[in-house]
C-alpha cells in the first residue's frame, strides 16, 4: 500500500476524549446569554442554573429519588468530593483498570489513608465484578476512558447492599442505560458525552448518600468547596442552583445548548443512538484492517465511547508521528491514546461525533500508517 492522501476529509475532524466534539450545528453566538456579568446568585442567575438541573434529569432520566448539583473541579473534584465526605464510615473497595481509576485508589490509599481493598486489571481488562464485598463502600469507573473498557451494566451491584456505590461515570452518562437504583453516588462533567466545557462537575446522589452525609462526620477536615452539610442537614440548595463556589455562566449556557440539541434528538435513546452508530462505524474500521485491534477484545466490556485502538508494531513514538500527521492534515485532531496507557490510538464516539466523519477517518488511518512508517524507515 502507497501513502495516497485520501481525496475527502471528515467534515469535523474533533474526536478528541475531553473536551470532546461540540454537539453539530453549535456556534457561540447561539448561546443565550442574558445571564453573562450578572450575579449567579441574582434571579436569573439561580434559573439558568436550575433550567440546566432540571434538563440534565430529564434527558438522563433521572428519578426523583436522585439529587443532582453542579460542582466545582469538572468530574475530578466531583468524585473527590464524594470520597472526602462520605469515605471512612465502612471499609472501601476501590476498582481500577485505567489511570483514573488509580487516581481514586490513590486518594483513598494515601491521602485519606484508609488501606483499601484494592481490585485491578490490566488495560483492556477488567477486574472480577464477582469478587466485590459489597458490605463496603464500592469506588468504580463506568467507563474507562483511558482504557476503553467499561462495566457491561449495573447487575454486579447488588440492590441489597450495605455500602455505597460510588461511579465515576464522565465517559458513560448520556451513552449508556444506567439503572439508578443500583447507584448511591455518580459524578460527570459537561466536557465528554456532551460536548460541553470543562471546570464544572456534577454531582448525583440517592438517597442512601444523602443518608450518610447527614448521620457520618469523616475525621478529616473538609475544604469549604466540599462541604454539603449545614447543621447536619443535607445543603439542598447545591441541588437547586445555588453553587457552592462561582459557576462560569458561560460554560453552563453551554451545557444548556447541548442539552437542549440532546432532547431535540429525542433525549438519551437519541444520543445512545448516535454513539453506537458511530462505534459500529469506527468497528468496521477495525475488522477491515490486520494492523488495528481493539485494546478491550472483549466486546461486552468494550467502551462506545472512548475507543482505545492496537496498532502492530507501533510505540510511543510511531503513535506520537503518526498523530501529528493526522492532526498536520486537519484529518484527526487529538487522536494519540492517553499518556499513561498502552501506545494506541483512542478515538472519541459519543453522540457529538457524526458517523460519516468516522467512516471518512478509515482511509486517513491507512495513509498516516503508511506515511509514519515510511518516514521512520528513512530515518
Amino acid at each position: 500500500m502507497t501513502a495516497t492522501v485520501p481525496a475527502r476529509k471528515p467534515a469535523r475532524p474533533h474526536f478528541s476524549s475531553g473536551p470532546c466534539a461540540k454537539p453539530p450545528g453549535y456556534a457561540p453566538e447561539k448561546l443565550v446569554t442574558e445571564s453573562l456579568g450578572r450575579s449567579h446568585r441574582a434571579k436569573i442567575g439561580k434559573s439558568r442554573l436550575q433550567y440546566c438541573i432540571d434538563l440534565m434529569r430529564e434527558v438522563l432520566q433521572l428519578p426523583d429519588t436522585h439529587r443532582i448539583g453542579i460542582v466545582p473541579g469538572s468530574d475530578t473534584g466531583a468524585f473527590e468530593m464524594a470520597m472526602w465526605t462520605m469515605l471512612g464510615a465502612r471499609p472501601v473497595t476501590t476498582l481500577a483498570w485505567e489511570s483514573f481509576g488509580e487516581g481514586w485508589v490513590t486518594d483513598a490509599a494515601k491521602q485519606l489513608k484508609l488501606d483499601p481493598t484494592i481490585l485491578r486489571a490490566d488495560y483492556g481488562q477488567i477486574p472480577d465484578l464477582s469478587a466485590i464485598d459489597w458490605s463496603n463502600d464500592v469506588l468504580f469507573t463506568w467507563n474507562g476512558t483511558t482504557s476503553g473498557v467499561r462495566v457491561p451494566n449495573a447487575d454486579f451491584i447488588p440492590a441489597d447492599r450495605e455500602g455505597l456505590s460510588f461511579a465515576d461515570a464522565t465517559s458513560a452518562v448520556f451513552a449508556y442505560d444506567i439503572d439508578w437504583s443500583k447507584i448511591d453516588i455518580a459524578t460527570f462533567s459537561w466536557q465528554k458525552v456532551l460536548g460541553g466545557e470543562g471546570g464544572h462537575g456534577v454531582l448525583i446522589l440517592g438517597p442512601r448518600a444523602v443518608e450518610r452525609l447527614e448521620t457520618y462526620t469523616p475525621a478529616w477536615p473538609l475544604p469549604k468547596v466540599f462541604r454539603l452539610v449545614s447543621k447536619g442537614k443535607l445543603a439542598e440548595g447545591v441541588f437547586k442552583g445555588e453553587t457552592i463556589n462561582t459557576p462560569s455562566m458561560l460554560a453552563v449556557e453551554d451545557a444548556i445548548f447541548a442539552l437542549e440539541w440532546a432532547k431535540g434528538l429525542g433525549g438519551l435513546k437519541g444520543l445512545q443512538a448516535r454513539s453506537d452508530a458511530n462505534a459500529a462505524a469506527l468497528n468496521k474500521i477495525v475488522e477491515d484492517r490486520s494492523w488495528l485491534s481493539h485494546l478491550a477484545a472483549d466486546e461486552a466490556t468494550r467502551s462506545k465511547t472512548s475507543v482505545c485502538l492496537s496498532v502492530e508494531g507501533a510505540d510511543a513514538d510511531f503513535i506520537k508521528k503518526f498523530a501529528a500527521l493526522l492532526e498536520k492534515q486537519d484529518a484527526a485532531y487529538d487522536v494519540a491514546g492517553y499518556r499513561d496507557a498502552p501506545a494506541g490510538l483512542r478515538i472519541w464516539c459519543g453522540a457529538t461525533v457524526n458517523a460519516e466523519d468516522i467512516e471518512a477517518l478509515g482511509p486517513w488511518l491507512d495513509w498516516a500508517y503508511e506515511a509514519t512508517k515510511a518516514e521512520l524507515a528513512a530515518a
